[in-house]
């Protein structure tokens, strides 16, 4: 009896450690987040965020009607926004994964390396790529704010397709492709 006790307790603590898995944390921010480490984050809705020097070792996530303002940071993963009202990334930030603004406002990106690509789709306000270094590229489509893209170096290609007014910008410098409203650019 006590043989089966001890082998059944251990059979327990070994299906206890084996099955919790390990989370990563998500850090919601409203206010202002200065020079820590985070796993994700989250501005929810109609939150502002402003980050100085943190770190976010997964992503960033910017929900409806939400403001990020960012610089100095330190992305692994990627920053994603939908329905939000303004997102600024900034100041020698480097963002490991893509930047993504679809169906909100305004976003720059400026003065900061992005491994990945850069999507602006369907957005109401102003949007700019400005002094970036992008691994990927940049693509930006149905924006209706205005779109300036000046003075980058992409990787891959440059596409804007169906903005109202059609993009501005310049100097440039693309590996792939300058694609339709942008092959001037």
């Amino acid at each position: 009896m006590r043989r089966t006790s001890i082998v059944l307790a251990s059979a327990v603590t070994a299906f206890a450690v084996t099955v919790l898995p390990a989370r990563a944390e998500e850090r919601v921010c409203r206010g202002s987040i200065g020079a820590v480490t985070v796993d994700n984050l989250r501005v929810p809705d109609s939150a502002t965020c402003t980050l100085n020097r943190t770190r976010v070792k997964g992503t960033i996530k910017v929900e409806s009607n939400a403001t990020l303002r960012a610089q100095n940071i330190v992305v692994i993963g990627n920053v994603q926004a939908e329905n939000a009202l303004l997102v600024v990334v900034a100041r020698r930030s480097r963002i490991g994964g893509s930047v993504q603004v679809v169906q909100g406002g305004g976003a720059t990106v400026a003065d900061s390396d992005v491994d990945g690509d850069i999507l602006y789709d369907d957005n109401r306000d102003a949007l700019r790529v400005l002094r970036t270094d992008v691994g990927g590229s940049v693509q930006v489509f149905q924006n209706t704010g205005g779109v300036e893209i000046r003075r980058n170096v992409i990787d891959g290609n440059l596409q804007c397709k169906e903005n109202e007014p059609a993009p501005v910008g310049g100097r440039n410098v693309v590996g792939g492709n300058k694609e339709d409203q942008c092959e001037g650019l």
